[in-house]
């Protein structure tokens, strides 16, 4: 026996996801709250125990969107001191020579690093003109004594 369905079983069901705007958030929870106080059946009103029930779950509600805004608060924070750190343990190698692998050939080369910057959460090092990011160095030589006065005194 054949049984058809009453939809064409060929084409792929459409599945109705949640966005973002559409998850319910503290005020439409207690406008629901509101509504439901309203209009319920005055013969058969709800008990104290739902209705503390339904508090408590709003106050739930509330601190945990209290808890994710401090953690969000504490990523962003914690991503910025990263950055400051890379920055600042980058900035010890300006006049320094380094060893590095060039990002663009691959190969060994040695130079003098000019300046330091972060760019797109990566610090960067100016060597010699070039933009290496510090993950490229291999070795740090020291400073470029062909800088150093050489005098000696009589």
């Amino acid at each position: 026996m054949n049984i058809n369905g009453l939809t064409d079983n060929s084409t792929p069901s459409t599945s109705v996801g949640r966005t973002p705007d559409q998850t319910l958030g503290k005020d439409a929870f207690m406008k629901l709250l509101v509504s439901q106080l309203q209009n319920q059946d005055p013969t058969n009103p709800q008990s104290n125990e739902d209705f503390i029930a339904q508090l408590a779950q709003f106050s739930s509600l509330e601190q945990m969107t209290k808890l994710n805004d401090a953690i969000l608060g504490l990523a962003v924070l914690q991503q910025s001191n990263a950055l400051m750190s890379q920055l600042t343990d980058s900035s010890a190698l300006i006049g320094q020579t380094v060893s590095y692998n060039d990002p663009n050939t691959g190969a060994q080369a040695t130079g003098m690093v000019d300046s330091v910057k972060i760019e797109d959460g990566l610090a960067m090092l100016n060597i010699d003109g070039n933009d290496v990011p510090l993950l490229n160095v291999t070795e740090i030589l020291g400073a470029d004594d062909s800088s150093s006065d050489t005098t000696t005194e009589n």
